[in-house]
């Protein structure tokens, strides 16, 4: 048989399961990430396993999320990762290092290995030919002792590249590009593999930025193959050793086909409030802009930063503008300097920002109220940059540069001038980074838990008659930011799920948290449209529910790694049956569900009984036995401690 590179990862890892679309499969895992928004939790569930060290081939932990220390919250969860690493064998990159994923690629990321993270943008290590996925803290922690990862096979869907880019477009137009044709769910249940000939002009950090935004799409992960430019990639971080080729087999075929002429690509930007909404440049040019923001993981390569600063060279950002720079790690940072691009930008009008995620996630640099915001980010989900009103639009860095030189957005092929092509030195390879390694022996490190630090609720089996009131009746695409939000204020909780709760749904509902209180002990629901819980992959955004009452979400469709939250921490994910039912249930009516448990183990069909308009809805299920039988243990974490008592 003819494998896909896809095919090939998931052959080598398969450690149960069989590899037909829709079937459950189990992963062994090599490496692991997690960074501080997710990864607190994620090192609390691996200490209440009670090993003594990571068993996976490396596993690291990032500081690169909530890097605001306005109080003691997370400069103690600080403390408590770099003592969590020390103890149980994880490398540890410290605040200031960089955004976990291309640093992750820098010094780990290896061809043919399979990655899992606690961020849902994980997905970008594809770019050097991983199976590099997003997924749950706690599955992470699995990961950590060692577990299998399962997931349902996704489908492969390959996308033929042709052509090469034309002046002014860059990779962030490729991923927008797929994002105007298949829209934020077009990728749901998909591994997207990219190949063909348009590959050879596209470089390791290229790919980097379309396999990110690969979460946007929904999908499992992107893929794509280990080259001469990977090559090149491993060689410029002076880790050409751990180059090997990978490549689909010759006739390999794909359930789902794309093809993408990159000559006919123009620059492209997302409008508010959705990655899925996008439109060409040129047709909302010459709106007022108040910022231009430039670095995130969806755009962390030198060449992103290069082009920008060539483009700004010698002359002046239009006033009233703020042009933020956010290096990506210090390896980026060090290069910025050493190649006199740094000095470009700040001639030109930049301020400089310490490297890591800061305004993608809310984390400082908000925009004013209903003023344009420009971001090379991977989201722009309602009130994530930390402004409720906000209007950002995703683009790449060439129209952010254009843009901010004139005030206005800007189709950057219009300008006065040649385009600044930026050629990569041949070694990046930096003294600035400050990884720390594993320690040989942790025993006696003692974690260093701050105040705010607390153990994580108690939660309990899944009873066979769920009943309550729909305290939240939700649309389509609602995403974990509107669920559990980021952000300064919410984000320095993510280790006190008592404290952090009181922000659940408060984007959608202000008095979700008062409502909830009321039927904490006695359950509630939660009702939605299609793809509910895209984007992050936090898991606060099901344990929060969980932790306020909710016993079951009745959706359309579910997003994927949110889907298995939910499954982790109790809460049962059903599906309607006929979607049009999702109309028919007002916020406030009670529903009630009997029979779950041998429903559940019988088939895939339930039923929801509607006391207040007395009604029923046909719901139904898409879990695997060993999913059922962690619902029925009340968690994951209830579920492994019972398999390994037995």
């Amino acid at each position: 048989m003819a494998y896909t590179v896809a095919h090939k990862l998931i052959a080598d890892h398969r450690l149960e399961g069989e590899m037909q679309p829709g079937a459950e499969i189990g992963l062994r895992i090599d490496q692991t990430l997690t960074q501080d928004a997710t990864g607190t939790l994620a090192m609390q569930e691996f200490e209440a396993m009670g090993l003594a060290r990571v068993r996976t081939e490396l596993s690291a932990q990032y500081v690169d999320h909530n890097l605001l220390q306005v109080d003691f919250k997370n400069a103690d969860d600080h403390l408590f990762l770099r003592s969590a690493a020390r103890k149980f064998g994880l490398w540890f990159s410290p605040p200031g290092n960089g955004v976990s994923h291309p640093v992750h690629m820098q010094r780990f990321g290896a061809p043919g290995k399979t990655l899992l993270g606690s961020d849902s943008h994980t997905c970008a290590a594809g770019s050097l030919g991983m199976l590099a996925i997003g997924a749950g803290g706690l599955e992470v922690a699995m990961a950590m002792a060692g577990e299998p990862f399962y997931l349902k096979m996704p489908q492969i869907m390959g996308v033929c590249l042709t052509g090469k880019l034309p002046d002014w477009v860059s990779a962030k137009d490729v991923i927008l590009e797929m994002l105007r044709r298949h829209g934020v769910a077009g990728g749901v249940g998909k591994i997207i593999e990219y190949y063909g000939p348009g590959l050879a002009e596209l470089s390791a950090m290229d790919r980097h930025v379309i396999a990110n935004m690969g979460a946007e799409l929904g999908a499992t992960t992107t893929v794509f193959p280990s080259d001469e430019q990977t090559r090149r990639f491993l060689r410029q971080q002076g880790r050409e050793a751990e180059w090997r080729p990978l490549q689909a087999d010759a006739g390999a075929d794909y359930d789902v086909h794309e093809t993408i002429d990159l000559a006919a690509i123009e620059p492209l930007i997302a409008l508010p409030s959705s990655p899925g909404n996008v439109v060409p440049v040129r047709e909302v040019a010459g709106r007022p802009i108040y910022q231009s923001y430039l670095g995130s993981s969806a755009n962390p390569g030198l060449r992103d930063f290069g082009i920008a600063a060539n483009m700004v060279a010698e002359r002046q950002i239009a006033p009233g503008v703020s042009f933020d720079i956010n290096p990506t790690s210090r390896q980026l940072l060090d290069s910025l300097i050493k190649f006199d691009l740094l000095s470009a930008l700040l001639a030109a009008g930049a301020r400089l920002h310490q490297t890591g995620c800061n305004g993608c996630i809310g984390m400082g640099q908000a925009p004013a109220t209903g003023r344009i915001s420009l971001r090379t980010v991977p989201r722009n989900f309602p009130g994530r940059s930390g402004t409720e009103e906000d209007a950002v639009y995703l683009c790449s860095p060439e129209t952010a540069a254009a843009s901010a030189l004139t005030g206005v957005i800007t189709d950057p092929r219009t300008l006065d001038r040649v385009y600044p092509r930026f050629v990569e030195p041949e070694r990046l390879a930096s003294a600035a980074d400050v990884l720390q390694p594993p320690e040989e022996d942790g025993a006696a490190v003692e974690l260093q838990k701050g105040p705010n630090i607390r153990g994580l609720p108690a939660l309990e089996p899944l009873q066979d008659e769920i009943g309550g009131p729909v305290l939240l009746k939700a649309g389509d695409d609602v995403s974990t930011d509107e669920i559990m939000p980021a952000g300064v204020q919410v984000l320095a909780l993510r280790s006190n799920i008592e404290a952090i709760s009181r922000f659940a749904f408060s984007r959608l509902d202000e008095s979700y948290y008062e409502r909830a209180m009321e039927y904490q002990r006695h359950g509630s629901l939660i009702v939605a449209g299609n793809n509910y819980g895209q984007g992050s992959s936090r898991e606060h955004a099901a344990v929060c529910p969980a932790y306020l009452g909710v016993r079951a979400v009745l959706a359309k469709s579910f997003a994927r790694i949110h889907w298995q939250n939910l499954i982790n921490f109790g809460v049962l994910p059903l599906q309607f049956r006929n979607p049009e039912d999702w109309q028919r249930i007002g916020q406030g009516d009670v529903l009630e569900i009997k029979g779950i448990h041998e429903a559940l183990r019988q088939g895939d069909e339930l039923r929801a009984n509607n006391r207040t308009r007395d009604e029923v809805y046909l719901l139904r299920h898409s879990l695997s036995e060993r999913q059922i039988e962690v619902l029925m243990h009340g968690s994951l974490i209830n579920y492994v401690r019972h398999k390994h008592a037995a």
